[in-house]
This record gives C-alpha cells, sequence and structure tokens, in this order.
C-alpha cells in the first residue's frame, strides 16, 4: 500500500489538471485538460464530461507549422477534433489527445471550441491559471 501511495504522489506531481469554460447564450462550453511533461490530454464538453470522439496530434517540426494528427475512435466532428488536437500541440509544443463532445453542428463546435481554446491559452500566457486542479501537487 506504501508502495501505491508513493507512486500516485509522483503521478500527481509529475501532471497538472486545469479547467476553463466559455458561456454562449445559455450554454456552457467547457474544457478539462492534463499536462503531462510530454503531453497534453483535453476534453472537450458541454454540460457534464464524456468521452467523444478521439485524436491525436504531434506538433510540427520548425519548417512545418501545423503537426500530423489521426483520429483515435468516433464518427462525429472528425475535423473540428483534429484541429483542436493540432492547434493544442502546436500551442504546447507536446503530444495532444483530444476529445470532444458535443450536441452542436460541426462548424459551430470549431468556431466556439476554438474560441475556448484561444481563452484559455491567453491565461496560461499571463502566468494565471483559472480554475487550476492540483498544479504541481
Amino acid at each position: 500500500m506504501l508502495y501505491l501511495s508513493k507512486r500516485m504522489t509522483h503521478l500527481a506531481r509529475a501532471m497538472k489538471v486545469h479547467e476553463d469554460s466559455l458561456q454562449v447564450n445559455t450554454r456552457t462550453f467547457r474544457v478539462n485538460y492534463m499536462e503531462l511533461e510530454n503531453a497534453v490530454v483535453a476534453f472537450f464538453f458541454e454540460d457534464r464530461m464524456r468521452l467523444g470522439t478521439m485524436a491525436i496530434a504531434v506538433p510540427g517540426s520548425e519548417e512545418i507549422a501545423v503537426g500530423r494528427s489521426s483520429i483515435l475512435m468516433g464518427g462525429k466532428y472528425l475535423m473540428t477534433t483534429r484541429a483542436l488536437a493540432e492547434r493544442l500541440a502546436g500551442r504546447t509544443r507536446k503530444m495532444a489527445i483530444v476529445s470532444l463532445f458535443t450536441e452542436l453542428n460541426e462548424a459551430e463546435a470549431l468556431r466556439i471550441y476554438s474560441k475556448l481554446l484561444d481563452k484559455t491559452a491567453a491565461w496560461e500566457e499571463s502566468g494565471i491559471l483559472p480554475n487550476s486542479i492540483g498544479q504541481n501537487v
């Protein structure tokens, strides 16, 4: 049991978990994401967190700004999920895994969740993370 406790403490120190939201009219759109040393895992959703279409992306090289991405599972919102994963990978310069679960049409989902990602990026750049959970626990 002590070994498990030490492993969990080490794991908590190795990751940062954050959440942010964007209110549009009466609806709230959210992102919860976890930063690891070499990757970022993000869940984009409305209301309650659910697993949706998943994509993985790696950041591009110096010459290629856009990274490469693939859908891991799902059949809806393929372009939006890949676009979010690629933007996140490019912004963090880490591998990114993204899940998107929404009721919006794809064009609206891309617009709103991209705005949410930009809002989150602005907070990070300022050094003040909103609603940070377990940051370097």
